[in-house]
């Protein structure tokens, strides 16, 4: 009797603790099923130009390019804002030179960045303002600061988030995106990086479901065998 009476009572309250956390497991899992992932990635939102290259021009030889920049470990050819130009990466930095002049032309400036994003752009809204971060907001990541941000007037508060040094697209945030990360945040329980999949909250929460089930699936049988003994 003492022990049914035990495990009862361990059952009672684990479910009243491990109950709320999975009411948000459930809440978050809907909305990470209903909504669809191309559309929380937001590709809808913007487009990525993949001009072709241009027949050969004049272009500034590679080795004259190395010697204006010394310690280049990778060397791209593309089309930004109707100019060929080399992305250029030396070490960890990297930056954008004019293909026929070698003349960096990077960090790219306010308006350089208004065209990308305008071009880019495949929604309805305008651009409300673009803003210069040099400190990582919380729905970038660690992506390299610093960024500019172009931040667009519609019902989903667009953002489309360009690198200086490259033109580079990195990241496209909205509001279903953003509600994402929140509900995404009760889900995994992280609840300041919203990224550890493996936090011990997370594994605690684990663990006394487990011993929720298990209390509950000994108080079943123990019921059952108290209908055989009757």
């Amino acid at each position: 009797m003492q022990t049914s009476f035990w495990v009862r009572r361990t059952h009672k309250w684990i479910g009243l603790v491990i109950g709320v956390q999975a009411l948000l497991w459930m809440i978050s899992g809907v909305y990470m099923t209903v909504v669809p992932l191309e559309v929380i990635h937001g590709d809808h939102l913007a487009h990525v130009s993949s001009e072709p290259l241009k027949r050969p021009g004049h272009r500034i030889e590679l080795a004259r390019l190395n010697e204006l920049y010394p310690g280049i470990t990778s060397l791209r050819l593309k089309n930004i804002l109707d100019k060929e130009v080399f992305e250029i990466r030396q070490g960890k930095s990297a930056a954008l030179v004019d293909a026929s002049t070698g003349v960096k032309i990077s960090p790219l400036g306010r308006d350089a960045v208004k065209t990308l994003a305008s071009a880019a752009y495949t929604g309805e809204g305008s651009i409300r303002d673009i803003e210069w971060i040099t400190k990582a907001p919380q729905e970038v990541g660690a992506r390299p600061m610093p960024m500019w941000a172009v931040h667009f007037e519609e019902l989903g508060k667009t953002t489309l988030y360009y690198s200086p040094h490259t033109g580079e697209l990195l990241a496209r945030r909205h509001e279903l995106w953003r509600w994402f990360d929140f509900v995404w945040m009760f889900h995994i329980m992280d609840y300041e990086s919203r990224s550890d999949v493996n936090n011990n909250l997370l594994r605690t929460a684990a663990v006394t479901g487990l011993l929720f089930a298990l209390s509950g699936a000994w108080l079943l049988l123990y019921s059952f065998k108290r209908r055989t003994r009757a």
